[in-house]
């Protein structure tokens, strides 16, 4: 019984340390979260004055072959017998196939932003795998958003406007399943697995 305590006091020890660590974490993304938002809302700023639209004397549109890219995409890590294998897909997204593709689910049926959709011209847009690639990549390597146009052919509007809308789905959809302090049972199925190593 004595053991079972001193397990109960290290498991509060080590919760006490988690949550601070955990808090630690909260107010970093909390700031870059907000410099994120200063960075689009400085860009928006910018573009309000600004005519949009084909004029003279302004460079023509480049084909970004965003199509081939998201094929390219697809191939590599998305279907049955893509180019690289699960262990690939895990250390460059830091997560399981079948989670990023619950998450991805989850933020379509969520957001339809992105989804991918038609413009104007009938032209299909971006792949919701190629958004959240250029998303996950910004968060978990820290990337530039000319980094991800290199590997989702996504221009930096469209790229910061995604990792804004996805921050947003993300705590709106998981905070209350995952960011949340452990319960006793929750701690009670932890000791029980830790006893068994």
């Amino acid at each position: 019984m004595e053991e079972f305590r001193r397990c109960l006091e290290r498991q509060e020890i080590e919760t006490r340390e988690r949550n601070r660590r955990a808090d630690e974490v909260n107010e970093v993304q909390r700031q870059v979260d907000e410099q994120v938002l200063i960075a689009v809302a400085l860009q928006e700023e910018e573009n309000q004055g600004r005519r949009r639209g084909s004029q003279v004397g302004r460079r023509r549109n480049v084909e970004g072959h965003r199509h081939s890219r998201g094929k390219n995409l697809l191939e590599d890590y998305f279907i049955p017998t893509s180019l690289y294998y699960d262990v690939d897909f895990r250390r460059r997204f830091r997560m399981q196939p079948h989670l990023f593709n619950k998450v991805m689910h989850d933020i379509c049926n969520y957001d339809a932003y992105f989804v991918q959709k038609c413009d104007a011209a009938g032209v299909l847009g971006l792949l919701p795998e190629q958004k959240l690639t250029a998303v996950i990549r910004m968060l978990a390597y820290g990337a530039s958003v000319d980094q991800v146009d290199e590997i989702a052919r996504m221009g930096k509007s469209t790229t910061l406007e995604a990792l804004v809308r996805f921050c947003q789905a993300v705590e709106t959809l998981y905070t209350i399943d995952y960011l949340r302090r452990p319960t006793p049972k929750d701690l009670q199925r932890l000791l029980k697995k830790f006893e068994t190593r």
